[in-house]
């Protein structure tokens, strides 16, 4: 097998991978998979008295994916977005 063989290989993986991570299913499992993320931290830093809280995240459909938080401060209880605090 010649490089531009392998080379070929390669791509042809590379994009059958790509389009196994931009599935609807797999993004839809990622998102459940932060959103379940972001509930138990902010549980954790509800029950230390923090006034932060993770408020939102970024997915990025990639290789690798990743998942990115966005945190921010509690200002006060007028301006909470969480009603159980």
């Amino acid at each position: 097998m010649g490089i531009l063989d392998k080379a070929k290989e390669l791509k042809d993986k590379v994009a059958e991978s790509v389009t196994e991570f931009s599935s609807d299913e797999v993004i839809a499992n990622a998102i459940m998979k932060a959103v379940e993320k972001q509930e138990k931290v902010n549980t954790i830093l509800k029950a230390k008295g923090s006034n932060y809280r993770v408020s939102d995240f970024e997915l990025q459909m990639g290789i690798p994916p990743t998942v990115s938080f966005g945190v921010r401060r509690l200002q006060g209880r007028s301006e909470n977005l969480y009603d159980d605090e």
